[in-house]
């Protein structure tokens, strides 16, 4: 698609492959109808009451639907003839004065062009442009996988509208990733107090899914990442360390020890237990066993079996019998590939059925990865991230380098598809709605991989399309508001979680540091420092060091105030002139940068405690309150937080981010007396 049609005021994402503009404009009917035929499986005409329903919001007009060949309509939904020489999901869209057709392949067809027209109608009312579409995608998985376990459980209601909204780009796969947050029977003391998914919930979403023409895959933790389970009385002799269920809960232990020790035959039941009882709630023929981050595989209680047969060799076996046992019942493997690729020999013992998410996160990734699985001659789909977690605000760089050179790859060495992830690391604190931009690169990628070579580009459109920004500036200005994160949420919760609970030194959260940075922003001597272990350090110094390897970025916040207040008012006014649509979205931005004012804040604060920096003179913006106020500022910004929380999810773990702030307000007024 040219440019053109941008300089007109209207966008299409992800871009068609191609697009011919013909003269003249089509005016909507006031009395319309959609014809849809039922031949295709759309038995509740869910795409024809999208179409209704935006007409309605746009122009306020009321259409009618009907099906069959008596009830001609002014919009027409039908297969193409030569289906048969179209891909799935392929579909050409006519818009002329008589009248629009979209006609697809077959139902993902269908709606990707009823999608595509839902665009042009949200942009451009009852006076749509004549042109002729034809289009298809680049992957055959489009998917989106959603963290709902590391303390953010959605409520059905926002899974729902983000279903809408992953349709609304052609996405056409979704998997939510649970560890201890869906109620298994017989597990009530793993999943108390996480508000988790119930049967109802799935059976209910999985409906919703699949009339959207989004397969909802099973995903459940079956390896790996089983802190919480692995902490209760009646499962912790299953840990390769159980002596350690006691610890106090750590935001960042969670991340670190959570692997079973797979020696013990309980194990395996364990595992097939959460498949068996997960797999029949969903209609996909696919299952993700994740098995990644299996860090403590070894190491504790199966460390003889380690030096008998080789981790690679452990790892190997118990995914693989995971994987037949899933055969068995019809179902295809899915799993992560990131300890694979640490022992390549494992990629020659692995059912040829699996399917490996090769996730790669780094911003500058390069092909390596992707080229060595290809080669293997195993399935892959490529895994990039949307670049949010652990902080307020999106990460919207990062995303787009990752996300476009992820969908690069995967289509040099044919990749079946990519899965973009939405993780809530550290309590998932950032709001789902940061990801959208992130989402909405991964839908471009996923379609039309490269159309768009320029970042500035794209931000501009989704602004346009997404926001209703006719000025298309938001989305820079939320990108710069993000440089402006100079003290950011896992900062925070490394200078807590670095106290022990006993006066001493958590030496795991030390060993953390460094991970803090990307390599080349690293302080050497602050390395070496952590490096040494000659001495434990104290809490005090460990802080101490904590504040030496960020201080470049901390004295960032002197200058950065400026920037997000600025920001906050324009993000503000554009929202002001975009209507209903995104005041949601505006109430998210402006709650996220207010908290990142007030962490940047702290940060100066605890760095010019521990001597890092010096103090900041009083003409500064960012210290003119004092230690109670800062508190109290923080405090009132946890009450318009959780009010936004809760607009979108269960409490779940909202109480473990509000004891985090209150703990560091605590501190701040403690330090005051």
């Amino acid at each position: 698609m040219s440019d053109q049609a941008t300089l007109k005021g209207w966008t299409i994402i992800p871009t068609p492959q191609t697009v011919q503009h013909k003269a003249g404009v089509s005016l909507l009917p006031m009395c319309g109808r959609v014809n849809e035929p039922r031949a295709f499986g759309d038995e509740r005409q869910v795409l024809a009451t999208q179409l209704a329903d935006d007409i309605r919001a746009v122009t306020g007009l009321e259409w009618d639907i009907a099906t069959g060949d008596r009830w001609p309509g002014f919009i027409t939904l039908t297969t193409l003839d030569d289906l048969h020489a179209r891909p799935s999901g392929a579909y050409t869209l006519d818009i002329t004065k008589d009248g629009v057709a979209v006609r697809g392949a077959d139902f993902e067809g269908v709606r990707n062009g009823v999608q595509t027209l839902r665009q042009l109608i949200r942009q451009c009312g009852a006076a749509l442009p004549c042109l002729h579409i034809e289009d298809q995608p680049a992957f055959e998985t489009r998917g989106y996988y959603l963290d709902v376990t590391r303390g953010r459980v959605p409520t059905l209601d926002w899974l729902k509208t983000w279903a809408d909204k992953l349709c609304l780009y052609k996405y056409n796969q979704l998997q939510l990733y649970v560890e201890h947050t869906f109620a298994f029977d017989g597990m009530s003391e793993t999943w108390r107090g996480s508000s988790p998914l119930t049967p109802r919930d799935i059976l209910e979403f999985d409906d919703y899914c699949t009339e959207r023409g989004i397969e909802l895959v099973p995903s459940v933790s079956t390896f790996g990442h089983l802190y919480m389970a692995l902490r209760t009385q009646s499962l912790r002799d299953l840990g390769e360390f159980p002596e350690s269920a006691d610890e106090p809960f750590g935001f960042i232990d969670r991340m670190r020890h959570h692997t079973l020790n797979i020696s013990d035959d309980r194990a395996f039941t364990l595992s097939t237990k959460l498949i068996d009882d997960y797999l029949q709630l969903f209609r996909s023929d696919k299952f993700n066993i994740c098995a990644d981050e299996t860090f403590d595989l070894g190491k504790g209680r199966s460390k003889p079996l380690a030096e008998k047969v080789g981790v690679a060799a452990m790892y190997a076996d118990y995914v693989t019998r995971l994987c037949r046992h899933l055969e068995t019942q019809g179902k295809k493997p899915m799993m992560w590939g990131d300890i694979t690729l640490e022992h390549p020999e494992i990629l020659k013992r692995l059912p040829e059925t699996v399917t490996l998410l090769n996730w790669q996160y780094d911003p500058q990734v390069t092909d390596e990865k992707i080229r060595t699985v290809a080669r293997s001659g195993a399935t892959q789909i490529v895994c990039p991230a949307v670049w949010c977690w652990n902080a307020l605000l999106p990460r919207i760089d990062d995303a787009w380098n990752n996300i476009t050179r992820m969908a690069r790859y995967g289509t040099q060495y044919g990749a079946q598809g990519m899965l973009v992830t939405d993780w809530g690391d550290l309590g998932h604190v950032n709001d789902p709605r940061m990801a959208i931009p992130g989402m909405i690169i991964g839908a471009q990628e996923a379609w039309n991989p490269g159309r768009i070579p320029d970042e500035a580009d794209m931000l501009r459109r989704i602004s346009r399309l997404e926001y209703r920004d006719a000025s298309g500036e938001l989305l820079d200005i939320l990108t710069h508001a993000s440089h402006a994160a100079s003290f950011e949420w896992n900062h925070l919760i490394t200078w807590l979680e670095l106290d022990d609970g006993r006066g001493g030194v958590n030496t795991g959260v030390l060993q953390t540091i460094p991970g803090l940075l990307p390599e080349d922003e690293r302080p050497d001597d602050v390395v070496r420092a952590l490096q040494d272990g000659s001495r434990a350090p104290s809490l005090a110094e460990s802080r101490r060091m904590l504040f030496r390897y960020l201080k470049h970025h901390v004295t960032l916040g002197e200058t950065a105030d400026h920037l997000l207040q600025t920001s906050a008012r324009r993000i503000s006014a554009i929202a002001a002139t975009s209507g209903p649509w995104t005041n949601g979205d505006a109430a998210a931005f402006r709650v996220a940068i207010e908290g990142q004012r007030l962490l940047n804040r702290v940060g100066l604060r605890l760095a010019s405690e521990t001597g890092v920096i010096g103090t900041v003179q009083s003409g500064e913006a960012i210290q003119h309150d004092d230690a109670v106020n800062l508190a109290e500022a923080l405090e009132i910004w946890m009450e318009a937080y959780a009010a936004q929380w809760r607009t979108l999810s269960r409490d779940s773990e909202l109480r473990r981010l509000q004891d985090t702030v209150w703990e560091l307000t605590d501190y701040l007024r403690f330090q005051s007396v």
